[in-house]
């Protein structure tokens, strides 16, 4: 399911080249961690919310419900900073700031989605409808751990 007034992404900013994510951030959104993602509400409020997070490629990959306010709020304005906190040391940390560049549904999307759900519950993802999977061009993306 694409983005944009005319089913396409929304073109990149000039000269914007997408991040490759480092090693520590890799392993970070790699880990069965949960992730808040933060995304725009039309006035320009934040909205975050806890997700499942994965890795496809260079991208961050996550799921939602097509009509959830995350997923409203990207299909106007796909700009999203993603932080993850390491479930076993909770002072390590990651983020990745960028824009969504696809917007994937039916069998491409559920591939992943059930990738991703085996990270976090040993099975595929347990819901098989009203699942859309937004992976994420990084802009900036770290890791630090704090002590």
């Amino acid at each position: 399911m694409p983005i944009g007034p005319d089913n396409a992404p929304p073109p990149a900013a000039p000269g914007r080249a997408q991040t490759v994510l480092p090693p520590d951030v890799r392993a970070l959104f790699d880990g069965a961690n949960i992730a808040h993602v933060a995304t725009l509400m039309r006035d320009g409020a934040p909205h975050s919310v806890p997700t499942w997070i994965g890795v496809e490629g260079e991208r961050v990959a996550f799921l939602s419900s097509p009509t959830s306010v995350k997923a409203r709020n990207l299909r106007r304005d796909p700009r999203v900073s993603i932080s993850v906190t390491d479930a076993a040391r909770p002072t390590t940390m990651a983020q990745v700031r960028g824009r969504v560049g696809e917007i994937l549904d039916g069998d491409p999307a559920w591939a992943i989605i059930d990738r991703i759900a085996h990270k976090y519950i040993g099975a595929p993802y347990p819901m098989r409808v009203d699942r859309v999977l937004f992976l994420v061009d990084a802009d900036r993306a770290w890791a630090q751990a704090f002590g």
